[in-house]
């Protein structure tokens, strides 16, 4: 029977970290399960978080998937447990809030080598896990903007923005119409600038779990980076 959960490598800072807890006041949900402090937004701001609070404060390294039958979530964690211990923790720097687009996002304010490469590996390593994506769903997601190159990624990997397509960012809202982008990118800048003092540090992969289609994700396991070097 096909898999009605879908699973996704991601990287999030742990439950207690500064990054984390600013994301959860702002987005108004904790992945991890953990108490919501109390929180106000404009009222015309709140469709703005609705699709970055249902996945989760995260950096996607692997998207979404539904997984082969012949695997189970446990097949996927061991294999997470054993890529984790294979790498250590990755310094990407300074983080800062950005617009892509029509939305806003975390970004590294200068991005490393080497988090290209860890994302690759991530992509490659887990896709033996991957059910093929169903036709109406691939063309779903044929978006008319995507360039030949993302086309032919999401054909292939399941996922337009992957390889030479990739650029981490933590999602922290939907389009922003244009009227509102100077407001909110001021809050956002003005919310996170202390938690954003700090170099990040990837040190583990989370696997984020949706139990069925439109259920908001949460955390399933972390694994640790080797902190062998």
């Amino acid at each position: 029977m096909p898999h009605r959960a879908r699973y996704a490598l991601y990287y999030a800072p742990p439950m207690d970290h500064p990054l984390t807890r600013t994301a959860v006041r702002w987005l108004g949900r904790d992945a991890f399960g953990g108490r919501v402090p109390s929180r106000t937004l404009p009222p015309a701001w709140e469709p703005l978080v609705t699709d970055p609070r249902r996945y989760g404060f995260h950096a996607t390294l692997k998207p979404p998937m539904r997984l082969k039958p012949e695997f189970h979530s446990w097949d996927l964690q061991a294999a997470t447990g054993d890529f984790a211990l294979k790498h250590t923790p990755l310094d990407i720097g300074r983080l800062k809030v950005a617009r892509i687009g029509s939305f806003f996002a975390l970004v590294p304010e200068v991005a490393p080598a080497a988090l290209r490469a860890l994302a690759d590996a991530v992509v490659s390593e887990f896709d033996r896990f991957r059910a093929p994506m169903p036709p109406e769903e691939l063309a779903r997601r044929h978006g008319p903007n995507l360039t030949l190159t993302e086309v032919e990624n999401l054909k292939t990997w399941g996922y337009p923005y992957v390889f030479e397509s990739f650029r981490f960012h933590m999602s922290l809202t939907g389009p922003v119409p244009e009227e509102l982008r100077d407001g909110v990118g001021n809050h956002l800048a003005e919310l996170f600038a202390d938690s954003l003092r700090e170099p990040v540090v990837i040190d583990a992969l989370t696997i984020f779990m949706e139990e069925m289609p439109g259920a908001e994700f949460v955390v399933l396991s972390r694994a640790d980076f080797s902190s062998q070097g």
